[in-house]
């Protein structure tokens, strides 16, 4: 059992050295400490594809590595490769899902935490992600509206750029080969 000190200047001082964090959730503020008691030791670093996969920018640590080797992840500006050690303070940058995310290393962890303790581990400085309007894809069906026409087959290759009626070997295409006909007899 711990004894309070019988200064109530120095009971001052201790409170004053110490400021509290900002009231979170208990849920959270737990995930917290049990993720601080787990960490790494002075010294200890965690491998780049571990460590994206345990903050939660990727779905598997498999993807994490083929990121990697596919060149879509750099530190510092440099590619790197799935064993490479990342320390506290280096730039991420990471191309995945058609967006690029760009973050700083606040904290190392190895295991993977919930998204509210995983949001403590990086400084987010990604470019925000386009509105959902403009990625919507071309040429989408309503369901159920059955098989499409010939009509609607070339409306929706037109809109995609795929069925142009000039591209070489179409029918009716300058330099297309024109049908046969057998001789009358």
């Amino acid at each position: 059992m711990a004894l309070a000190s019988q200064d109530p200047a120095a009971d001052g001082a201790q409170e004053a050295a110490a400021p509290e964090a900002p009231a979170a959730d208990p849920g959270t503020a737990a995930a917290v400490a049990a993720a601080e008691a787990a960490g790494l030791a002075a010294g200890e670093t965690v491998r780049i594809d571990s460590w994206i996969w345990a903050v939660r920018l990727v779905k598997t640590r498999s993807l994490g590595a083929t990121a990697c080797r596919g060149g879509h992840v750099h530190v510092n500006g440099e590619r790197v490769k799935p064993a490479y050690s990342v320390r506290v303070g280096d730039e991420v940058r990471l191309r995945h899902e058609g967006r690029e995310r760009v973050v700083i290393v606040k904290r190392l962890i190895r295991k993977r935490v919930g998204a509210p303790v995983a949001a403590q581990c990086y400084i987010d400085n990604s470019p925000p992600p386009p509105p959902r309007e403009a990625v919507a894809p071309v040429g989408i069906r309503d369901r159920g509206t059955g098989r499409p026409t010939k009509r609607d087959r070339r409306e929706l290759e037109r809109l995609r750029g795929l069925g142009t009626p000039d591209a070489p070997g179409a029918p009716g295409a300058p330099g297309a080969p024109e049908a046969r006909r057998r001789p009358a007899p």
